[in-house]
């Protein structure tokens, strides 16, 4: 085992678009874990309107996942998180001081809509990295106005980490996004990479986007994407 790091994940079942079942569940734990994934942040959604699990409905599940995980697959360390859309519910929750952060730490995943740049972003979290919290940024690949024009991530970059999809680097799917997520990687903007796994049939695409750092940047790219980049965010640090 590699003991690589995955910041993004729907492995609790029955919460979001992830997993459907603890089985399903089990699956992709031992899919990450073949391609060297020790540590695995569970992030499920907490976006209004569409899934927005109870955050004790939410801890309820991981314990149990954790526990049958501790049993079956002992090398495997999970971590709670959320995939926090950036909307009035996650606002509330920073302005009351508890957005929900890896591991009840300091550092936590968000996502913005990929059509419309929020008013002020990078103010905003320039705002919360004042606080002493690091925002992580999930697939900035996906947004337009980086797409359009990298420099936005670059500006980004520097208040939040940018956590790049596995699957779009493999070179499978959107052709912007592919695009996207090679450059923000080879021009060194990508903080860290993840899996953003859903689903088992996710697996290949994953396994080929770690591939293809290997083979385009090398095996320390690889180690400081997937293991000491992450391992620093958890902890609140940016990379």
């Amino acid at each position: 085992m590699a003991h690589y790091v995955d910041l993004h994940s729907h492995l609790l079942p029955g919460l979001d678009d992830g997993a459907d079942s603890l089985a399903t569940c089990l699956s992709m734990v031992r899919a990450l874990a073949e391609m060297g994934f020790s540590d695995l942040c569970a992030t499920p959604h907490q976006f209004a309107g569409r899934f927005e699990p109870p955050l004790d409905q939410v801890r309820l599940t991981f314990d149990q996942v954790s526990r049958e995980i501790a049993t079956v697959l002992p090398k495997v360390r999970l971590l709670l998180g959320a995939e926090n859309y950036w909307d009035d519910v996650l606002a509330s929750r920073l302005r009351q001081g508890e957005p929900p952060c890896y591991d009840g730490g300091k550092a936590f995943l968000f996502e913005i809509s990929p059509v419309v740049m929020p008013p002020r972003l990078e103010a905003a979290l320039f705002d919360i990295r004042v606080t002493g919290r690091l925002p992580v940024l999930a697939h900035p690949e996906r947004y337009l106005a980086v797409q359009r024009n990298p420099a936005v991530a670059e500006s980004l970059g520097r208040q939040a980490a940018l956590l790049v999809d596995l699957a779009a680097l493999s070179g499978t799917g959107d052709r912007a996004e592919v695009k996207t997520a090679r450059r923000l990687v080879e021009e060194g903007m990508a903080h860290a990479a993840a899996s953003d796994m859903h689903d088992p049939e996710d697996g290949p695409s994953i396994a080929s986007g770690l591939a293809w750092i290997e083979k385009r940047l090398g095996a320390n790219a690889v180690r400081q994407l997937l293991n000491e980049n992450p391992r620093r965010i958890l902890v609140g640090q940016l990379p």
